[in-house]
This record gives structure tokens, sequence and C-alpha cells, in this order.
């Protein structure tokens, strides 16, 4: 039988074997923002057109490009969003979040969508995960913003990664960069593609973002923006580099970094990897200090960064970093019998409410077929009930991993292997910790699954 269609080119469906996986790396992510200080944001997945034209930039590959535009039924422009920052500014302004307490420290995990070249690390389709800081000049804030993604990868023991970063200034110096941009552009003209030589009348600085290899030849012997910075722009410039060094974050200056968005200002940064071919950028931000002006508010300079979630898992992959899938089952009770199957529909139920991981027979399996799909599932014990353990209040369990069993009351059970489980792990993590049994001063409240 012949499948109806295929997914559209560039997607990918994120299957059970690694959706456990995938979905510890999010909530670890969650929670080291939380740690920072971050409250989740959550927009939907298509806006107005006219806020990615205005807020990213008329000028960039993404709104020129690559955004998925269409009209709607009202006859209304609408893109499917292609990056996650103009629309947590717009909610910030539709609902006034500048009148609360600032800075507002904002993340997000959103679904984007850019018409590009399918490619590793690359899809028409990806789930990014974003911070925004709203409100806030301050270099320590750019310093913060890096130190959180920075210790995103150390939680993982990501190595190898650097650190880039660079300065493109505010408008005003930015003003005289431009100018000289426009000149060396110029002198190069008819070697430019057809779309840098537009962009050489509009915004001379996107060329540098051109991912063209006779542009990128070009650009490469540009003028450097460091070179055109204001004494306020060198000054905040300094101040991250200096709040960067107080936390002990190692970065290298890259002057021709400019991000491929238009309301970049100031600091702009990179984590850049050699692990995972080109598309070796698995992180990246700056400061916008316009943007929110830009969208009709009020003057708010503000922040972020964007973490490609799918490129991260090729990082951890290539540089075999396992991440645990911790929704394995810990015990299946495999029932023999209507009586005995009714009895374990309930026991597994009690076993669920006190966060184990629990299943049974919902099949009608036999008793072989049974075993052998609690194997495959990877249940970590089985307990096999039938009317003799009915009628005699207990049951045998049987430990997966060694083959050793030992006989357990009904009554109490779920209790009693929650016990069980606890002093496995901790009998685990005091052999790992170097410490034996006596595990009288560990926080052990974390081991308790579910």
């Amino acid at each position: 039988m012949a499948l109806i269609t295929n997914a559209i080119k560039g997607t990918q469906d994120i299957l059970p074997s690694v959706s456990g996986s995938r979905r510890r790396v999010e909530d670890s992510i969650f929670q080291i923002a939380e740690r920072f200080g971050f409250k989740e944001i959550r927009t939907p997945v298509f806006e107005h057109t006219e806020l990615f034209a205005r807020g990213v930039g008329d000028t960039t590959d993404v709104v020129q490009k690559e955004m998925y535009t269409f009209d709607d039924k009202g006859g209304r422009s609408i893109t499917l969003r292609p990056e996650g920052t103009a629309g947590a500014v717009r909610a910030f302004l539709e609902h006034g979040l500048f009148n609360e307490a600032l800075p507002q420290k904002l993340f997000y995990h959103v679904n984007c969508y850019r018409y590009e070249k399918p490619q590793a690390g690359r899809w028409r389709e990806f789930d990014q995960f974003g911070v925004e800081v709203l409100g806030t000049a301050s270099p320590a804030a750019d310093a913060e913003v890096i130190s959180l993604a920075n210790e995103i990868f150390a939680f993982f023991g990501v190595e190898g990664l650097k650190l880039q970063l660079n300065s493109i200034g505010c408008p005003e110096c930015r003003k005289k960069y431009s100018e000289a941009l426009k000149e060396y552009f110029t002198a190069k003209k008819d070697d430019l593609c057809a779309t840098c030589r537009d962009r050489l009348e509009r915004n001379p600085m996107r060329i540098l973002d051109c991912k063209s290899p006779v542009c990128s030849a070009i650009a490469a012997d540009a003028p450097v923006m460091l070179d055109y910075l204001c004494d306020e722009c060198k000054e905040h410039f300094e101040g991250v580099k200096k709040y960067l060094d107080a936390m002990n974050i190692e970065y290298t200056i890259n002057p021709r970094i400019v991000r491929g968005l238009d309301y970049y200002t100031k600091t702009v940064f990179e984590f850049v990897s050699g692990s995972i071919g080109a598309q070796g950028t698995v992180c990246g931000g700056g400061r916008y200090d316009g943007l929110v002006e830009t969208l009709g508010g009020p003057h708010t300079p503000s922040l972020g960064f964007g973490l490609g979630l799918g490129r991260l898992l090729l990082l951890l992959e290539a540089q075999g970093i396992k991440v645990p899938d911790e929704s394995g089952c810990d015990i299946y009770v495999a029932p023999m019998g209507e009586r005995a199957s009714l009895a374990a529909a309930k026991l597994t139920s009690d076993l669920r409410s006190f966060g184990i991981f629990a299943q049974t027979d919902i099949s009608g399996r036999s008793l072989k077929a049974q075993m052998k799909y609690a194997d495959k599932i990877g249940a970590q014990y089985t307990a096999v009930l039938g009317d003799n353990e009915l009628d005699e209040g207990e049951v045998t369990v049987k430990n997966m991993n060694d083959g050793s069993t030992s006989k357990v009351k009904l009554e109490g059970f779920e209790e009693e292997f929650m016990n069980a489980l606890i002093k496995h792990e901790t009998d685990a993590l005091g052999e790992q910790l170097g410490i034996g049994d006596d595990l009288s001063n560990v926080d052990l409240s974390g081991l308790l699954k579910g």
C-alpha cells in the first residue's frame, strides 16, 4: 500500500525513540533560564507581515527570500514567524509590559519557518529557544544573557564551543560606517550579486551577511565596524568585555559578525562549533535598542538570543553526549486471567499515583508475549499477577537487569516498591559519589520520578 504523501521537504518528524530525551533537553534549558530569573512567554505562530518587514528589516534575506507569507480569507497579509523576537516585542507592547517592573526577562520555545535550502542543521521548520531582556542599556545585561547561553552549553558538557563577539554600533556611528562600506563596495559593484547591488543603496551592511562566495570574498577586505564606533559604543563594548572577563567566560573578537537581522545594535555574538559542519552557529544574538521604538513603543533598550534546538541536538550527538530518557518503564505488571487483569489495572493505577512509571497489559496477550513486550520497552522490573498471587496476597517481583526475584505483599505494594526504587538509586548515587551507604546528608528529593 502506497503512502498518500510524505513529510514536506525541510520538515522532520520527532519520533518516540528520541522525543523523550529531546524533551529532557528542553526541560533542562527552561530550568536554567528560570534560575536566571526569566519567565516564559508564548506568542502566536503567525503575525501580520508588517511586523517582520518593519522589525526584522526589508533588506534582510529573511524578509526578501525566506518568509512564508500568504493572504488570509480576510485579505490580510499573514506570515509564519521566521524568528521569535519580533513577536515577543509585539506582545510586550500590546499588553503594556513596559509599565511593569523593568527589565522584563522573557524566554520562549517556538517553532519558526524559513524557506531555505534544507541541509544538515538547517530546516524549513525548526524549533528555537530564545530569551529577551527588555528595558536595560547596561553592559551587565549583555554579559548576563551571554552567560545564560554559556551555562546551557556547560550544563550539557559541550566542548570546543567558541564565543565570538563584536559590536556593530548605534545608528549614529553606523552612518559613517555605512558611508565607508558604500564607498568600498561601489568600486566592486559589478562583481556583486544582484541582491547585494540593491543592498548597496539601501543597507550596505547587509552585504557583509551575504552567503554568495563571491560577495563573501569581496566583503573580507571591507572596512571594520570597530574602527567607526562612537565613544559611547566603545565604552559599552569595553563594559561587556569586562563583565565577561569577571565571569571567566572566554571569547574572541570577530569584527565580521553582523547577524542576519536589521534590528541589532551594539553587541552581537555567536556561539560556534566545528562539530556539525557548515551550520556551525548554534546560538546567536545581541542588543536591539531601537526595535521597540520601531514597532511603535517607547525607547526601550533590549537584547536577547536565539538557540536552535535542532542544532544543539546535532551537536550533542556529534560529541557523543547522551541525554537520559527517563520516560521508561519502572515496572510492568503482567496479569494472567480476567480477575488478575482487573487487579493489575488497579495496581498499575496506584503505582502511577506514587509517581512510578508503570505499565500493564491492554492487549490480551499471553504471559510469554507480555514478557517479550516488557523486555522490548525496557521495563526495569516485572510482576506476574495471577489467581494464586491474588489468593496469597503477594507477588513475585523480578529485576530484569540481574534476574533476581523477591516476594512483595500486595497490600501496600506501591509504597514498598517506591522505597525499593529509592534505595536502589541512592545506593547507585552513593557509589557514584564515593560515600557508600551514608546518604543521611544528601537531598534525595530529586531522585523521585514523575
